[in-house]
């Protein structure tokens, strides 16, 4: 199989991030038309040719999510009902990977619901990049490839690990916390959060020292940023010098850009285009994955292992010792 052989539509969630990865393959984005009847109904037509070849729809699940997760679902029924070879979903953030666990009475599994819907439309592969809990990758009836920001977001933040160390908001992410640590060679701290309600935060203390050090917050995606905020705010008490903040989805909610940007700890926020970037944000550093999504493609397309560009960067990905990527 040649690239000739890959078509490449976007949703209108993020089409800059499906065109920087479409220039990266050396392919043109291919048309797609979105319509809304009276009714509010929503209509995808795909306007190419897809019979025999391998699709790839490029649609994170971003505000309005509801819109952009049927488009999603629209486009794939759309391309199997056209007798595409194989379908990925592309999905730089899979916005339902929070809701992952019934830790309510009748509470909805969003992230097992929504992995079923892509399955009924027809998908079949999803490529994503840095799921909220593992766990949400087992929700999929097809197999998943899970891509990771932290090789690029350590190339960049190398020069903040003099005197640094990393810190996690939380438990929860204090595993990918410390292999994040471990590629700047700085140690690791974290904050030890319990949660009031949605939007409602607490972080009791710190685990780690932090005292005159400059810290590196480290988080996978970061919404209306309480938790960093009151983060900091523990970071200040436990005699820490300054903060970088940085995440792989920076989703920037309600009033997020206004409380991080005023806050003067912060010496920089640092994201990824996983989603596309808050207006009015100019000091903001924004890294690019799509070339991580372009070769992703190539390799799926290939045939060839999407855990081999990810060795020595995250154990998780790391195979099995004597195994090469055929395995």
């Amino acid at each position: 199989m040649t690239l000739k052989d890959i078509v490449v539509f976007s949703g209108s969630a993020h089409e800059s991030f499906t065109h920087k990865i479409c220039t990266h393959l050396g392919l043109r984005m291919s048309p797609v038309r979105i319509s809304r009847f009276s009714n509010d109904c929503l209509q995808a037509q795909l306007l190419v040719n897809v019979r025999q070849r391998d699709v790839y729809i490029v649609q994170p699940l971003v505000a309005p999510t509801q819109d952009h997760l049927m488009e999603l679902l629209l486009m794939i029924q759309a391309a199997r009902s056209a007798s595409a070879a194989q379908i990925t979903a592309v999905i730089p953030h899979y916005a339902y990977a929070r809701s992952d666990k019934k830790d309510a009475s009748r509470i909805s599994v969003g992230g097992r619901l929504v992995a079923d819907l892509l399955s009924t439309a027809g998908v079949d592969r999803v490529l994503t990049m840095q799921l909220h809990a593992p766990q949400v990758q087992g929700f999929f009836s097809v197999p998943v490839d899970q891509l990771t920001a932290m090789g690029t977001l350590a190339q960049y933040l190398r020069a903040y690990n003099d005197n640094a160390v990393v810190v996690s908001p939380d438990f929860g992410n204090a595993k990918s916390a410390s292999t994040f640590a471990r590629l700047l060679g700085v140690p690791v701290a974290a904050g030890s959060k319990r949660r009031l309600g949605d939007n409602e935060v607490v972080i009791d203390t710190i685990v780690g020292d932090v005292l005159g050090k400059h810290c590196i917050v480290m988080d996978d995606e970061i919404a209306t940023g309480g938790s960093i905020l009151e983060l900091i705010r523990q970071l200040k008490a436990h005699g820490a010098l300054d903060t970088v903040v940085a995440c792989t989805h920076g989703l920037f909610a309600g009033d997020a850009v206004e409380r991080l940007r005023g806050e003067p700890f912060i010496r920089e926020v640092v994201t990824t285009d996983t989603v596309p970037a808050p207006s009015g944000w100019p000091e903001l550093t924004v890294l690019s994955v799509a070339p991580l999504f372009a070769e992703a493609i190539d390799r799926i397309h290939g045939g060839k292992s999407i855990s081999k560009m990810f060795e020595g960067i995250d154990p998780v990905y790391a195979p099995p010792k004597g195994q090469d990527e055929l395995f």
